[in-house]
């Protein structure tokens, strides 16, 4: 029905769906790719000692005590890292900044769903390539002209991982456009394109704090670029958005970024119970892509996997089951503690053994 009056002047999107959230404590929550195990007791510490009169005070505009910590962390310039509120931030303004072309864009056909909704807000034209049968990025796809190009590595919903080499092939196809490389989830597997920044100056990356950092609470998203780069997302930060950082943020990042062992040891036990958990899922049948990220992409040779996901969501276990073309048939299940991981086995077993 065409819309009359004002409504024919509102937005006509489709919203991006985050994972659900449970209404009660009790729920083994494996849904929406968080961390299992809480912040360092250094980002702990910071956030308790922080000076709340502080807090009647704007926070720093450019949030360049975080900024100069992750530089130096990563070998780069502060003048190299954006910084914002969430990797969606981060990944808005880099959308806003580098794909004004009248060619479309191109990202996988199964990837992130916030990727559309970015593009029918900004009217960015886009074009999606799909993904091999074994749910792999053909790099040769990306040789058509574009205006962009966006991807997430390890990729998400899949958990797979592209081999630099190959991404190397697709950056040297593309030296005329912006490709943005969402790292999302590479502190869990697969390699990092940080040290390809100096040889492609068209290169973005862009990384968050609540994955592999356990801060979802803060909302945390920053990005590397050239310095060129990093400008001109800071121009359209400061054009469309005046909202930094908080200040508790801040301070919250700089510790996460200080407390490295913690960081590396959390990593090291979600990676084991991963590993033991897709093996797991193997003996009861389930097909597991091989994950680089901290959750698992599955499929059962019997029963189905919105079956798998209302039997487990019963149980009081939530994973995520995406309704869509493709991946109907496939769970993304989140990596928990060994107990969650166990309890989830547990529960599986009921059914399909």
């Amino acid at each position: 029905m065409e819309k009359q009056g004002f409504r024919k002047n509102l937005i006509n999107i489709e919203p991006y769906v985050a994972g659900e959230q449970p209404k009660t404590a009790d729920i083994i929550k494996l849904n929406a790719n968080e961390n299992a195990y809480p912040p360092s007791p250094g980002v702990q510490k910071a956030i308790s000692a922080f000076d709340a009169e502080k807090l009647r005070l704007y926070p720093d505009f450019s949030s360049e005590p975080l900024k100069s910590k992750l530089a130096e962390y990563y070998g780069l310039k502060p003048s190299q890292v954006f910084v914002g509120n969430g990797s969606d931030d981060v990944l808005a303004a880099a959308f806003r900044a580098f794909f004004n072309s009248d060619r479309p864009i191109l990202y996988p056909d199964v990837t992130y769903s916030f990727y559309p909704v970015w593009c029918d807000i900004l009217k960015i034209p886009y074009k999606t390539l799909p993904l091999k049968e074994d749910f792999t990025m053909n790099v040769n796809d990306y040789t058509q002209p574009n205006g962009g190009i966006i991807f997430p590595n390890p990729n998400a919903p899949t958990s797979i991982a592209l081999d630099k080499s190959e991404i190397k092939k697709l950056l040297d196809a593309n030296r005329d456009v912006i490709v943005v490389i969402d790292e999302t989830y590479i502190d869990f597997g697969g390699e990092s394109c940080i040290d390809l920044l100096p040889e492609y100056e068209n290169l973005v990356i862009t990384r968050t704090f609540s994955k592999s950092r356990s801060l979802a609470g803060m909302r945390l998203g920053f990005a590397m670029a050239s310095e060129e780069l990093i400008s001109y997302m800071n121009a359209v930060k400061d054009s469309y958005n005046s909202y930094p950082v908080d200040a508790v943020a801040i301070a919250a990042g700089c510790a996460a970024v200080d407390d490295d062992k913690y960081f590396k040891d959390t990593i090291a036990k979600i990676v084991s119970t991963r590993d033991r958990l897709t093996k797991a899922l193997e003996d009861m049948g389930f097909t597991v892509a091989k994950s680089s990220a901290n959750f698992l992409f599955a499929s059962h040779n019997k029963y189905t996997a919105k079956e798998i996901f209302s039997y487990l969501r019963d149980k009081g276990i939530f994973v995520r089951f995406f309704d869509k073309p493709r991946i109907d048939n496939f769970l993304r299940i989140t990596v928990g503690t060994d107990e969650q991981t166990d309890k989830m086995i547990s529960a599986i077993k009921e059914l399909v053994v």
